[in-house]
C-alpha cells in the first residue's frame, strides 16, 4: 500500500536534459525540472512572461525614460568641480614627489 504523504522518487539522470540528478535534489540542477512540473520538457514555457517584442522595443526611448534627456556628460552628475580640481592637483602632486 503506497503512503499518501510519501514523496516522488527523483531520478538519477534527467529525463528531459540527460543529466544526472544528485540523491534526494528537489530538481535538476541543469534544467530545472522538479517533481511539481512532472519532469517535463514543455514545463517550462515561457508564454505568460509579457516581454516585448525586439520590434516594439526602442533603446534610445528607454534610455532617455531610465536617465533623462542629455545625460552623456563627460563627468558623472554628483561631483562637483571643485573635487575634480582637488584630484588633479593630488595626482600631479604624487607625481612630483615620484619625480623628486
Amino acid at each position: 500500500m503506497a503512503y499518501l504523504n510519501s514523496k516522488p522518487r527523483t531520478p538519477e539522470v534527467c529525463p528531459v536534459c540527460g543529466e544526472d540528478v544528485p540523491p534526494k535534489s528537489l530538481a535538476c540542477p541543469e534544467c530545472g525540472s522538479d517533481h511539481n512540473t512532472g519532469w517535463k520538457k514543455d514545463a517550462y514555457t515561457y508564454d505568460g512572461v509579457d516581454l516585448p517584442d525586439d520590434d516594439e522595443f526602442n533603446y534610445d526611448e528607454f534610455v532617455e525614460q531610465e536617465f533623462g534627456k542629455g545625460s552623456a556628460s563627460p563627468k558623472p552628475a554628483g561631483i562637483k568641480t571643485l573635487w575634480w580640481v582637488t584630484a588633479i592637483v593630488l595626482l600631479l602632486a604624487w607625481i612630483l614627489s615620484l619625480v623628486y
